[in-house]
Parts: structure tokens; C-alpha cells; sequence
């Protein structure tokens, strides 16, 4: 049997291999809101144009209405038969309103009704996605403000570089993420044009009122062409770039808190909310919630580069191609959101282990750098000549297998006469850091300063 809603052209029914690859239902009913919200502002639009009547209008309205009812009820039947959530609908509003229903259509298509539909959507996620992360930066900033000045090893290559502070190492996700919320609003911005009206590819003759169903829906403006309009993925493609990007920070700061549970490292206590046990080993707490955050980073990146080459060799204007670009976004941003969710969770959840902290800020010659730049300020030697310097001493210690500051005066003074017992004031972890006072520097006060900032900014932005 031929699909009734645009059969006239076909004397027979799909092959059921072809039903099988052409219906996107099982997917696209996600847009179900979003469909039944441009369906009324379309008609809205129709009967002020005086395109219908105010009377099948308001009867089209209250049909969609009763759809909507059914579908958050879980009483309305989806037909794969249907192919997708538009002609779902549309055949549910012909079976309560009649003949009337098929008026509903006229002067759109289903290219620029996808369209429509589907950037709604990513507008709403992205608008979800902009407020976890705020979530995020403030668990960061007050578990940053509040650990400001406690000592941790800095590394580089995984390696011990220089001491820094938790609260400084906490502040540098805060940037990251704000960054992340940065694209996010920008990708809103770009996004947001209406393609309602665009109809297949080439607009429609009758006398449409695009600015008005642009702001029924919330748009900024109509899309200026309609073969873009009903072709542009853009708006999808870059909120999967962004989301790709954030999810990269949100796994490096994961593969960090897997680290640092460990017992090897012990920076760090995070409780069962965020933790497993063996299924044979009774002595494991697996730090999995992380795990499972750096894990989501995979499926988020493949979603963008399946989009990205689904896109690459379509010509304008719309393609069947297209049907393929839902599931990949209704994969990955979900799964960015649950990632978002469980890390600002953690955060929250987690207490630095201060004294373990503090103890490996100290290994590996932490304070090298310090000694290096103290030589520049009191001795008046070039950076290089002082590099030279601490290199030795460093040496003499890794032989006597002792930390720097356990080195005599005398050790020193062989390799650099000129150095004074005052040398003894930079080789601690604390005024280490106590010395970074740089704008960005690791000081205890820059961190407290910083993280106070932003949540000062934060909290008026709520206002």
C-alpha cells in the first residue's frame, strides 16, 4: 500500500527494506515539541495572512494541542508506516480534525520544517547545556576558593615541575569551561534564524509572513536564502564542535581525578557517590563516575565527524543525506549534559587529601626553578649561568639522594661561592608559591582573588 500522505505519485508501497532505511520516526519523534510548536506558529501565520481561516486555524491549534497530550501521555501511536514525527502528526490531526488538518501544509515543505524543528532543539540543548555549565564553574571556583592555599605538586610531562596550589590547579578548569560556555552562546547566536518558510528550496508564492513565525519561535530573524535555509547543518555541526572541545576538558580533568584517587598518588578523597567496588576484589574503590566521563569524550567526537562527512559532498539543496544527522546529536549532546552532570557532582563530592598534597609537592626538586630565580636576583647572574648552577646543586642532591633544601651551605658554596644561608627562604614548597604573585600566578591570595571574581560575576548573572 502507498504511503497516503504523498502517494499520488507511487502506484505501489516501499519495499520493506526501503521502509526500513527511509523512517527516521524511531529517532526524530525526539522532535515532537518542537514540531507541534512551529506547526502553530505556522498556522498562526497562515489564517493572519488570511491563507486559511481563522476557524481552521484555531481547529488545526487545538488538534496539535490534543497531539501533544497524547504524545507526553504515552498514549499516541507512532507508524513507522509514517515514516517520520512530521507525517505522525499530521496524520493523527487528519484522523481527530478531518479534511481540515491537510490545510496545515500549505506554503511549507518538510525540508524546511525538519529544519525548523531541528534547530529548536539544538537551541534548547545548547540553552541546557550553557546553564550546567555555569553549575560547573561554580562548584569549581568555591571547591578552588575554599583550598586556595594548599600546596600540591605542578607537573609537566606527568613529571614534577613546580609546586602550585589545588585552588590554582581547580581555577585553571574555570577557564576552560568558561570558554566552553563562551562557544556555546556563540554558537546560540549563529544559530538562531528561522528557516520556516524556506518551504522545499525556493520559498513559496503565497504571501508568508516569515518575520512573524520567526518571532513566534523565538528566532532572531529569518534565514536570508531559502536554499541555505533548508540545507544548513552549521548549527548542529558547531554545537558538536563545541561539545567535542568540552568534552576534551571534561575528560582531562577526569584521567586527573582517576589519577589522583589512586593509591599511588592519594591526592585526593572521593566518596561512594562517585565510586564502585570489585566484583572480586573487596578492597577496590574504582573512581568509575571519571572514568565513564573520559569514556563519553569518544562517542561525542565521532558524532561530529560522522556529521562532518555525511555533510562534506552534498550538493544544495536539501538531501535524504540529511535524515542522518538526529541520531549522532541526540547521542552526543545528551551524553555531554550526563557527563556535565557527574563531573560537577564530583567536584562537589571531592576533598583534597591536604597533607598528601603537600608532601609530594616537595619531591623532585620542586623548587628548582625558585633557587634558579634566586640566583638572578641576589647574585646578578644571567638566567642561563643560574640554570647552570641549580642543575649542579640539583646533581649534588640526586647523588646524596636528598632534597635541595637538606644540602649544607657548604655543598652550595662549592658550586657557587657567592650563595648566602638566605638561599634556605625560597627552597620551601610554601613560599614557593607564596613568591608566585604574577597576574595568574599560583599565590594563595591571586587564587582567592580569582576564584572570588568569578563567582561574584557568576551570582550576578543569576540576578
Amino acid at each position: 500500500m502507498s504511503n497516503r500522505m504523498w502517494g499520488g505519485r507511487f502506484a505501489e508501497g516501499p519495499d520493506a527494506i526501503m521502509e526500513e532505511i527511509n523512517a527516521s520516526i524511531d529517532f526524530d519523534r525526539k522532535l515532537y515539541k518542537q514540531d507541534i510548536l512551529g506547526s502553530k506558529a505556522h498556522v498562526r501565520m497562515l489564517a493572519k495572512q488570511g491563507i486559511v481561516s481563522s476557524e481552521d486555524a484555531e481547529k488545526i491549534v487545538e488538534g496539535l494541542e490534543t497531539i501533544l497530550a497524547e504524545i507526553e501521555a504515552g498514549t499516541f501511536v507512532f507508524s513507522r508506516a509514517l515514516e517520520d514525527i512530521h507525517m505522525n502528526i499530521e496524520a493523527r490531526l487528519a484522523e481527530l480534525i478531518g479534511p481540515v488538518a491537510g490545510r496545515l501544509h500549505t506554503a511549507r515543505s518538510r525540508n524546511d520544517q525538519v529544519a525548523t524543528d531541528f534547530r529548536l532543539w539544538v537551541r534548547d540543548t545548547l540553552d541546557g547545556l550553557d546553564e550546567q555549565l555555569t553549575e560547573l564553574l561554580k562548584a569549581l571556583a568555591t571547591k578552588a576558593e575554599a583550598h586556595a592555599g594548599d600546596v600540591m605538586p605542578g607537573f609537566t610531562h606527568l613529571q614534577t615541575a613546580q609546586p602550585v596550589t589545588f585552588g590554582h590547579h581547580l581555577m585553571a578548569y574555570v577557564e576552560m569551561f568558561a570558554r566552553d560556555r563562551s562557544r556555546v552562546r556563540d554558537a546560540r547566536v549563529r544559530m538562531n534564524e528561522s528557516p520556516l518558510g524556506s518551504a522545499a528550496l525556493a520559498g513559496t508564492s503565497f504571501p508568508i509572513d516569515r518575520e512573524m513565525t520567526a518571532l513566534a519561535l523565538g528566532f532572531d530573524r529569518p534565514a536570508a536564502n531559502s536554499l541555505d535555509g533548508v540545507s544548513d547543518r552549521d548549527f548542529v555541526l558547531e554545537a558538536l564542535a563545541d561539545a567535542s572541545i568540552c568534552a576534551m576538558h571534561l575528560s582531562r580533568l577526569a584521567e586527573e581525578i582517576v589519577i589522583w584517587c589512586s593509591a599511588q598518588f592519594n591526592f585526593i578523597k572521593l566518596s561512594d557517590k562517585f565510586s564502585t567496588g570489585s566484583s572480586i576484589m573487596p578492597q577496590k574503590k574504582n573512581p568509575d563516575a571519571a572514568e565513564l566521563v573520559r569514556a563519553k569524550t569518544g562517542r561525542i567526537y565521532g558524532a561530529l565527524n560522522a556529521l562532518l562527512v555525511m555533510m562534506k559532498g552534498l550538493p544544495l539543496a536539501y538531501s535524504k543525506d540529511m535524515q542522518e544527522d538526529k541520531e549522532q546529536a541526540f547521542d552526543a549532546l545528551p551524553n555531554l549534559s550526563l557527563a556535565l552532570a557527574a563531573m560537577t557532582g564530583m567536584i562537589d563530592d571531592l576533598e583534597p587529601n591536604s597533607d598528601e598534597l603537600m608532601k609530594a609537592a616537595g619531591s623532585g626538586y620542586s623548587t628548582a626553578t625558585d633557587l634558579a630565580d634566586w640566583c638572578v636576583r641576589v647574585l646578578n647572574v644571567p638566567f642561563r649561568d643560574a640554570h647552570h648552577i641549580t642543575g649542579s646543586l640539583v646533581g649534588k642532591a640526586v647523588e646524596k639522594n636528598i632534597e635541595l633544601e637538606q644540602l649544607t651551605l657548604e655543598e652550595m658554596k662549592s658550586v657557587e661561592s657567592r650563595i648566602t644561608d638566605d638561599v634556605y627562604n625560597v627552597l620551601s614548597v610554601s613560599n614557593s608559591v607564596k613568591s608566585r604573585v604574577s597576574y595568574g600566578g599560583t599565590s594563595p591570595d591571586n587564587v582567592r582573588e580569582q576564584a572570588q571574581r568569578w563567582l561574584e560575576k557568576l551570582e550576578a548573572e543569576a540576578l
